[in-house]
């Protein structure tokens, strides 16, 4: 390994997240669901983190998972902490995990149980899985009208591909999202995260909240079907559009090739930074802040149209003024200037920022003695950033309490279920 790849490859005698605050679970929390009860039968990431931001938003989630293995997500790694897998202390945080083989038949009954006392029900099975379980919308909103089933699948419940299998990586192949990503020359490449998954969870989500509201008004629940290829085509709207109404295939390349046009990476005298001239405003003040004022009002680039079609002559221009200043100097003196711009973080930088620290974006939160790095849920609300109700669960750890809570199951009954094998 060469200084470089030393350099690009940091290591660690302490985890990076030791430096992060340590929050008490409780306290502070965001309570808007208080009140809801949701039973996540999901695993790996889409589904786990629409059950979370459920958590983090007030509701009361009971993780479902099989008994001696768990969440798919449990087994992902290394890295581990503790013997958690960090991919699934990621996505679990504010929930409560219940042990149960409902593939048995004393399963399946307590099962049907939990059902009968939940408000919203996370599911990722496909749909012939779900209708032998018992577990398909139809099947359980016979019996229960006002509940709120959420599936979430690779494809959707309906069409040609419902019983296909699918994960994050076979839903941006699907979508187009890989053939935009990277460069001309380079294959097609995945996103840096799991996206499909972080989008079709946040639809789940934000589509069982709605769901709950409109129950509210009319007392019935709803079927909702979410596909990971679907929302992660959606999430490609500004491409998809434009060819339908244009013809022009978008190709890879770079990131250089957006609407506005100049809205890319480049290079200083150190380290790249991207820059962002979205309006005709922000063309003329970056132009006041590089020292060259009359160049912003040069009236042949007066507007986005005409610097589209002279990009390749400005942006040469514009790196070769950035090369004489380190990253730095520029970044002060365009955000003097109201330019956007910024660095290109990599993760150990991005966990570091004191800004996004002070907001509340990254913590811990004590789990069983280790302490647990969390990933904020994203907003401020009345102010205030969200505190965590719960650390992700160890398999099983709520399965005695949450039985007896939900079902009014005594300890021998418990008992009994385990000899049974059922927990």
């Amino acid at each position: 390994m060469d200084q470089a790849d030393k350099a690009a490859t940091p290591r660690h005698d302490t985890p990076p997240g030791a430096a992060l605050p340590l929050l008490a679970a409780g306290p502070g929390a965001f309570d808007l669901l208080d009140g809801v009860r949701v039973l996540d039968l999901t695993t790996s990431i889409a589904g786990p983190y629409a059950g979370m931001l459920l958590g983090d938003l007030g509701a009361e989630v009971v993780k479902v998972e099989r008994p001696g293995a768990g969440d798919d997500a449990r087994a992902w790694g290394p890295p581990f902490l503790d013997g958690e897998s960090l991919w699934f202390v990621a996505v679990n945080r504010n929930k409560r995990s219940l042990t149960l083989d409902i593939t048995s038949a004393a399963g399946a009954e307590v099962l049907r149980g939990l059902i009968g006392r939940a408000d919203v029900l996370l599911v990722n099975q496909p749909a012939r899985s779900l209708a032998k379980l018992g577990l398909a919308p139809e099947q359980l909103r016979a019996a229960r009208p006002e509940l709120i089933h959420v599936s979430i699948t690779g494809f959707g419940l309906t069409g040609e591909r419902a019983d296909h299998a699918g994960y994050d990586l076979i839903a941006e192949g699907y979508s187009g999202v890989m053939d935009l990503t990277g460069t001309p020359e380079s294959e097609p490449q995945k996103v840096g995260a799991p996206a499909a998954d972080m989008l079709a969870g946040q639809d789940a989500a934000m589509a069982a909240m709605a769901a709950l509201f409109a129950r509210a008004r009319i007392g019935r629940g709803r079927s909702i079907d979410i596909a990971l290829t679907d929302s992660m085509t959606r999430f490609l709207t500004c491409r998809v559009v434009p060819f339908l109404g244009s013809g022009e295939v978008p190709r890879r390349s770079g990131g250089r090739d957006s609407v506005i046009a100049i809205y890319q990476a480049f290079e200083t005298a150190d380290e790249p930074i991207t820059l962002g001239l979205g309006n005709d405003g922000i063309w003329r003040r970056f132009w006041e802040a590089v020292g060259r004022p009359e160049r912003g009002r040069d009236p042949s680039h007066g507007s986005n149209a005409l610097r589209r079609a002279h990009r390749a002559a400005i942006v040469a221009e514009i790196q070769d003024i950035l090369r004489g200043r380190p990253r730095a100097e520029w970044l002060a003196a365009f955000a003097a200037a109201r330019v956007p711009a910024g660095p290109i973080n990599r993760v150990d930088q991005v966990v570091a920022d004191p800004a996004l620290i002070a907001r509340g974006l990254f913590y811990q939160v004590e789990a069983q003695g280790t302490a647990m790095p969390q990933v904020g849920t994203g907003f401020l609300l009345d102010g205030a950033a969200n505190r965590p109700r719960r650390p992700p669960p160890r398999l099983g750890a709520d399965t005695a309490a949450v039985l007896g809570e939900w079902l009014g199951l005594d300890a021998a009954r418990v008992a009994a279920l385990r000899a049974e094998g059922a927990l």
